[in-house]
């Protein structure tokens, strides 16, 4: 949802199930246009009563190429936030010596009274990983995620966006294919007529 929002600025709240495309979108920061390319991964789990993830390997292949992340949770489930060291831990041990800029971004703040996780516990684990931290409602606030997703970019445009280049070439791995907007289009597509055949049956 907060792709799609920061994307196309509309929220609709029922999806397909993530295939995990790639996405592209032009911005112009401080006078200079850069092209950032959204990978827009499956979720990530911890494994039975343990703090390890359980990771796809589309994910791993994401994390190399990755110039920055974004880590997500919902202000409303405890479990959603509690993945977000252990996944880190796994990012460092692939990119051990690398300064990735990352953004923390709490999602659902519109359910304040449904809350798990407080502001006070995102800013310490923002902090704690060396990461910006903001609080968003994809449903409620368009501008938010456009200005966290921002922000990120600025971080990645004084970085240069080149720290692990080396580590890429070494490793040989193909690079993900072309931006599927076209995928992202029928996924909205395919969502509002699913939705407008709900309101008719109803």
């Amino acid at each position: 949802a907060l792709v799609v929002r920061f994307l196309t600025k509309r929220f609709i709240g029922d999806y397909e199930a993530n295939t995990g495309a790639l996405y592209s979108r032009k911005f112009t920061i401080d006078g200079e246009q850069i092209s950032l390319q959204v990978q827009d991964t499956p979720f990530v789990s911890l494994e039975d009563d343990t703090d390890t993830i359980c990771c796809q390997e589309q994910i791993n292949r994401s994390i190399y190429w990755a110039d920055g992340f974004v880590f997500v949770y919902s202000i409303t489930d405890y479990e959603s936030f509690r993945v977000l060291r252990p996944l880190h831990q796994h990012i460092r041990r692939i990119h051990p010596n690398a300064n990735i800029p990352l953004l923390l971004m709490a999602n659902k703040g519109d359910l304040l009274r449904a809350r798990q996780v407080s502001s006070k516990e995102g800013l310490q684990l923002a902090g704690e990983l060396g990461g910006t931290y903001c609080e968003v409602s994809a449903r409620e606030n368009c501008e938010g995620v456009h200005e966290a997703f921002q922000q990120l970019c600025q971080e990645l445009s004084r970085s240069g966006g080149s720290c692990n280049g080396e580590k890429r070439r070494g490793l040989h791995l193909v690079r993900p294919k072309s931006p599927n907007m076209q995928d992202l289009k029928r996924r909205l597509k395919q969502a509002l007529t699913s939705k407008g055949k709900s309101a008719t049956t109803l």
